[in-house]
């Protein structure tokens, strides 16, 4: 059994006009062949709230300045054990739905990590993601995104 790195994680699903949703490709350095596609994201701050936590993510990762009010409560839950870099993670991470017209992502905000393992961004659909074999997180990310976008909400921005 692994020794883990217990952190708390905020997400965003960044979703268009179009109901795609924002997805990162990049890799683990310790596994450079182990690619997948992910949500804008990461590791709060001690004592940051999930919501501030997701709103800094997503201003770093995109350039999306939110403010943590305006993303409301969590959408989905989740807890999850991976590996990053020769560590394991147990992390408890909360996904939060924002939704804009469309976006620019700009990733100057990205730290050191982000750059040099994220290597690309695409904007998904549910189909693209039930119908492709190329690996993404959370594998149940097709059909919360679907029944996300049944539910109108104002974009953001």
């Amino acid at each position: 059994m692994p020794d883990f790195i217990l952190r708390r994680a905020a997400r965003v699903l960044l979703v268009d006009e179009a109901g795609r949703v924002l997805l990162f490709n990049g890799f683990d350095p310790a596994r450079p062949d182990h690619r997948y596609w992910f949500t804008p994201g990461g590791g709060l701050e001690p004592a940051e709230s999930a919501a501030a936590g997701a709103a800094r993510e997503l201003a770093e990762e995109t350039g999306l300045l939110l403010p943590p009010a305006e993303l409301g409560d969590p959408v989905w839950h989740e807890e999850i054990e991976f590996p990053f870099d020769g560590q394991w993670y147990r992390q408890e991470q909360d996904f939060f739905l924002a939704r804009v017209p469309s976006w620019q992502i700009d990733t100057s905000g990205f730290d050191e990590v982000e750059r040099h393992t994220i290597e690309s961004h695409r904007w998904w659909s549910a189909d693209e993601l039930e119908s492709t074999a190329e690996r993404f997180y959370p594998n149940e990310l097709p059909v919360l995104l679907r029944q996300l976008t049944a539910v109108p909400r104002e974009p953001a921005c």
